[in-house]
């Protein structure tokens, strides 16, 4: 649901506003018509998810799952022209595609199968995918049906050291996916995540870990050279989300999305579970001992996350709201407001030119199987 104020005034009040708020009103209204002239949009396909910006290819690359039931179009990862996001190549998968991560070092883009536990391997240089990873066999349920016990979400690449990380769903025990990104194998499966929905991933190369978060309001690290969980803390955050890490490792930015939709799984799937905050924020954590740094508030239904350290700026998809805030990253305080309905998703950042990309999901009001849309910002 989209938050709605609501303002009393009296005669006197509503008078002295408008003399004195004049000169503010129409700030304002200018600074509305350049944030608005700044968002450019495109619909280029149904079912986007994740995207990341290539600066070797000057290209952006977008996931195209294809979406669910008849009107499904193809499971795809479109390249986007970055100036006007018309689509430039259209790359066909065997597997729908979800979350992504860019090796651009490599020419690599690796697309997450959730629905089929495995990844798809893309060369960006040739716009062709070249491989696929099993990172899971299928079982047989207890309805004596096979399928995969485990869904993926987030990846993250440590390009120098050739490994890949997935996090693998479950609410038996999710885990950590590890793979040798030259020889294109499953290397390891590390469990612990958390027997609940882990869906927050990102790799602290410095310092040899991964840390990830999970629907039991926990953030787990794991060591990449020891590949154990090594620490866990619990947090504030009843639905800590999506995570993003300083440079220096000092800071950790976790998204608590306040969804009622989440929190009745929650209710159902976690013994003794007691909502005790609506989130609707962004937590700053101490990566090390999980202590509270800082509360950001947010607009409705926070998602992702971007922290653009050198310009100091963060930025947060709000999906129940409909807008990307941005705000500094050091006084927290908010600097920008961006309105991209319905349902914006995931976020990629030109650093050089300053602009960010972000999918944008319909709504229950878009026609179904109609396309859903990019928006450029210029910042």
């Amino acid at each position: 649901m989209h938050p709605r104020s609501l303002f009393r005034s009296a005669a006197l009040a509503l008078a002295v506003s408008l003399t004195l708020g004049a000169p503010f009103a129409f700030a304002a209204e200018k600074a509305a018509t350049a944030a608005a002239a700044s968002v450019q949009r495109a619909a280029v396909a149904q079912g986007l998810y994740e995207l990341a910006f290539s600066p070797t290819q000057n290209a952006l690359f977008v996931a195209s799952s294809g979406g669910f039931g008849d009107a499904a179009g193809p499971a795809q990862v479109l390249r986007l022209n970055p100036d006007s996001l018309a689509v430039e190549a259209k790359i066909p998968l065997e597997r729908k595609a979800f979350g992504v991560v860019l090796d651009d070092a490599h020419n690599r883009l690796y697309v997450g199968n959730t629905v089929d536990t495995s990844v798809t391997v893309v060369d960006t240089a040739s716009n062709k995918a070249v491989g696929i990873v099993q990172l899971m066999e299928k079982t047989v349920g207890k309805d004596g049906k096979p399928g995969y016990t485990h869904d993926l979400r987030e990846l993250v690449v440590d390009s120098p050291n050739n490994r890949l990380y997935v996090t693998g769903h479950s609410g038996e025990g999710s885990v950590l996916f590890v793979v040798d990104t030259q020889s294109l194998k499953l290397i390891n499966t590390i469990p612990g995540l958390g027997n609940a929905k882990a869906p927050g991933l990102t790799l602290d190369a410095a310092n040899k870990r991964v840390l990830t978060s999970n629907l039991l309001g926990e953030v787990v690290t794991v060591g990449t050279d020891t590949g154990k969980v090594e620490q866990r803390f619990k947090v504030s955050a009843e639905q800590p989300m999506n995570l993003a890490l300083d440079p220096g490792g000092k800071r950790l930015f976790v998204t608590d999305q306040g969804l009622e939709m989440i929190r009745k799984y929650q209710g159902s799937s976690i013994p003794g579970f007691v909502s005790k905050h609506p989130g609707q924020r962004v937590l700053v954590l101490d990566p090390t001992t999980g202590k509270e740094l800082a509360s950001i508030a947010t607009d409705a239904g926070p998602l992702g996350l971007l922290l653009d350290a050198p310009r100091k700026r963060l930025y947060v998809t709000n999906r129940e709201a409909g807008t990307v805030t941005a705000y500094d990253s050091e006084s927290y305080k908010k600097v920008g407001t961006y309105d991209v309905p319905t349902h914006p998703n995931s976020l990629a950042l030109d650093a050089k030119k300053n602009v960010l990309y972000v999918t944008i999901k319909n709504g229950d009001k878009d026609e179904k199987g109609s396309e859903e849309s990019v928006a450029r910002i210029a910042l």
